[in-house]
């Protein structure tokens, strides 16, 4: 304590900025005073801190968000290629619980977790952009290694990220996020594709869906090809509380129901009574064992979905 008294009396700053400094040291460790003495010295000039472009004055300034997370950041929790290199069916479960990070052009970061997942599974799902071993420009990327992106635009306006998985033109579709981190950004972004006047959105709505994903943390289409175990702009952590098999609910997917008895096997895969799920299949909740999903099972075996997509696989 007496030497940091020493450094704030000797230093050339004002009278007042002493005694707040010398109280302030005296309270706590010197630990915490150093703490302290950052926070007290980066509030003297806030003339000279960025915001970010999409920041109104309401909202939460990025530097707070980014400072609350470098703080919690463990790059032991970001996962690597290892965890991408499994079969896809078994990555789509994996995902769930996971949280997605997208730092935007200005430094600020975005955080999210995975609740909603499809599994495609190649050349032998017949709902997959890779049917039959099909490739294309457009679907390359499912035929890269585990945890390259797939970005592919719908109706021509819309983006859907997906993740590359083992198995030849394997991915999983991201379909819904629960908003952990910058949703006053997030809903300036959504809302660049709204109508003027529109009800401000609830957090809840932010991802809850595949478009609405890629809008909310401004995903582009140059970002398909990419390695999501080694991009700075986007990638995934593991999250302190990691889904269980028993929380996992398995339901048809959404949208393809032209794709014949692919459209009623239980490749979507959610996390049961999540508000941000995009949408709830009550009968495959009641018959479906959450966790245990079985590829082999015929049409007969499994109920369709019921509910009304709103976005088509095309």
């Amino acid at each position: 304590m007496r030497r940091m008294f020493t450094i704030v009396s000797r230093g050339n700053v004002m009278a007042g900025s002493k005694r707040k400094m010398l109280a302030l040291t005296a309270a706590g460790t010197p630990e915490e005073a150093v703490n302290v003495q950052i926070d007290f010295i980066g509030k003297v000039s806030p003339a000279k801190l960025k915001k970010p472009i999409h920041q109104s004055e309401n909202d939460q300034s990025a530097e707070t968000e980014k400072s609350h997370y470098f703080a919690k950041k463990d790059p032991q929790h970001k996962l690597g290629e290892d965890f991408f290199n499994q079969p896809c069916i078994s990555l789509a479960k994996a995902l769930l619980g996971k949280v997605m990070i997208r730092r935007c052009a200005d430094g600020t970061e975005l955080r999210g977790r995975i609740v909603e997942t499809e599994a495609y599974l190649g050349g032998e799902d017949k709902a997959s952009h890779s049917a039959g071993g099909k490739r294309t420009e457009r679907n390359t990327a499912m035929f890269m290694k585990p945890g390259t992106i797939y970005v592919y635009p719908i109706y021509g306006i819309y983006l859907c990220m997906n993740v590359s998985s083992k198995g030849e033109g394997a991915a999983v579709l991201l379909r819904s996020l629960e908003p952990l981190q910058g949703q006053p950004v997030m809903r300036q972004l959504r809302g660049a594709r709204r109508k003027e006047g529109a009800r401000q959105l609830k957090d809840k709505e932010l991802c809850n869906g595949p478009s609405k994903l890629c809008q909310a943390l401004d995903i582009p289409r140059c970002f398909d090809r990419r390695d999501l175990a080694s991009d700075p702009e986007v990638w995934l952590e593991r999250d302190t509380n990691p889904a269980e098999p028993q929380d996992i609910v398995s339901a048809p997917r959404i949208g393809i129901e032209s794709h014949g008895e692919w459209a009623k096997k239980p490749l979507r895969f959610y996390l049961r009574g999540h508000p941000c799920v995009s949408i709830v299949n009550k009968e495959a909740e009641r018959q479906s064992p959450s966790g245990n999903v079985m590829c082999h099972l015929g049409p007969s075996d499994v109920q369709p979905d019921t509910g009304q997509p709103d976005v088509k696989r095309t």
